[in-house]
């Protein structure tokens, strides 16, 4: 099986090319979807919508997961991330691609076994898992790469955990 994973944002939003065959989990790529900050919000999120189209068009996953917005303290940024995300799911929804939502509650204990873990635990399980040397830089593709694992996952075994929209 093979997942796009991302992890949503306007200025840098991450993507993991992940497959799963047998037991064995591999990355086939990752990196992020950068935009100037000097543009306007709307072409930005353009950006983002036709960088995640090309790659369900380049790379043909079956299932995209997606994280769920977390919210801190800076609201602008939330809303910004929230526009981000719903083109992120019009992109999949155009391409006709089931999109499975994910916590980062849910990412954590999926990689790590442990929903509270932290950003380092999480990126030294990915290159584990995916045997990977070289530190998986920015966090954003590290984070977009758990998604989509977690997404295979939670798609082959969504009998225990629900259904995903597609």
């Amino acid at each position: 099986m093979r997942a796009l994973g991302i992890d949503p944002g306007t200025g840098r939003c991450g993507f993991g090319i992940v497959d799963k065959e047998g037991n064995r989990i591999t990355a086939v790529d990752y990196g992020i979807i950068e935009t100037p900050k000097e543009m306007d919000l709307i072409e930005r999120i353009h950006i983002v919508y036709q960088g995640v189209r090309e790659l369900i068009q380049m790379y043909k996953p079956q299932v995209m997961g997606v994280e769920t917005l977390y919210f801190n303290r800076n609201i602008t940024t939330a809303i910004s991330v929230a526009e981000a995300r719903g083109v992120i799911l019009l992109a999949g929804y155009h391409e006709k691609i089931p999109v499975y939502e994910c916590t980062p509650l849910q990412v954590k204990q999926q990689v790590v076994g442990y929903g509270r873990a932290e950003k380092s635990q999480v990126i030294k399980m990915i290159m584990q898992m995916m045997h990977i040397t070289k530190k998986i830089s920015p966090d954003d593709a590290a984070d977009a790469l758990a998604i989509g694992i977690t997404s295979i996952y939670r798609t082959e075994h969504e009998a225990i955990y629900g259904g995903i929209r597609g």
